[in-house]
């Protein structure tokens, strides 16, 4: 969005993009939870999950926590970019993140390499370096399963890595499964996200616009219909928001309302020509 848009509103960004900074997402107190139980996990190692349907807020979760993470200077963290590859990727993907030079070909001298790489941050820093996967649910198993098998040594009782995958309920589904049982059973840390209530929307598009610095950006009216009709899910409500923003901004409005809502999505019903009437039985004639 333009600045002249924004300054019309007053806004210091728009509130309803998803690349909206840090501090304008709201930490509920299950992801406060959860932060704090994977930052304590990072001292010993493990595997944690979250879990949820798309756009209920699982990628907003992480980018929380990953926040959280960078600011304790002895963890290292790598957040994975493309979980859909496969083994030989995976491992090229890993060496990069890591700053470990690896050759694909080579699985086992590349899993040694970077287990001595792991070990020697444990040893200097007293904590796990940590793997951020989000659409985990697009891994393949045998991504999965050399995931499990890299991140531990001394028969399973010693963890190198703490790893935090986020899906959608695919990633359940394939957990399921007898090949990815192993890893399942390994998840210390769980965060299922649910539907939020219509007061969590409003509470967190509240705290959205008074981030960007317009608290009275939508009249009550509007956010308890936004509310109410994105039927619990995040993302849902974000996108007519910023629909409302966009419409608004095209029509110079100084306030989004009810009004504008209606303009922008109740569907209009183009109006038919009139029909000709027949002609009467005389005139056939």
């Amino acid at each position: 969005m333009s600045k002249k848009l924004l300054s019309l509103f007053g806004l210091k960004w728009n509130p309803f993009s998803p690349d909206v900074p840090t501090e304008a997402l709201i930490i509920g107190p299950r992801i406060e939870s959860f932060c704090w139980r994977v930052e304590n996990l990072a001292r010993e190692g493990g595997f944690a999950l979250v879990t949820g349907t798309p756009g209920i807020g699982k990628s907003v979760a992480l980018r929380l926590l990953v926040e959280r993470l960078g600011a304790i200077r002895e963890i290292k963290i790598g957040v994975m970019s493309q979980p859909h590859t496969n083994v030989s990727d995976f491992y090229r993907e890993l060496g990069d993140l890591f700053g470990v030079q690896l050759s694909p070909h080579n699985r086992w001298a590349g899993a040694k390499v970077l287990r001595e790489r792991w070990q020697g941050h444990i040893d200097a820093s007293l904590a796990r370096p940590v793997l951020v996967v989000d659409e985990a649910q697009d891994m393949t198993t045998k991504v999965l399963t050399e995931m499990r098998h890299l991140s531990s040594s001394r028969l399973d009782s010693h963890m190198l890595l703490t790893t935090i995958l986020a899906g959608d309920q695919r990633i359940v589904e394939k957990f399921r499964g007898d090949d990815l049982l192993p890893l399942a059973s390994r998840m210390r840390v769980r965060l299922n996200l649910d539907r939020a209530t219509p007061d969590e929307l409003e509470q967190c598009l509240r705290h959205c616009m008074t981030k960007a610095g317009a608290t009275k950006l939508m009249t009550t009216e509007l956010v308890t219909t936004l509310c109410e009709h994105a039927a619990g899910n995040y993302r849902t409500l974000m996108t007519m928001a910023g629909d409302l923003l966009s419409n608004g901004a095209e029509r110079e409005v100084k306030q989004l309302d009810e009004k504008l809502f209606f303009d922008t999505y109740t569907p209009t019903t183009a109006t038919e020509p009139a029909k000709k009437p027949a002609p009467s039985a005389s005139k056939r004639r």
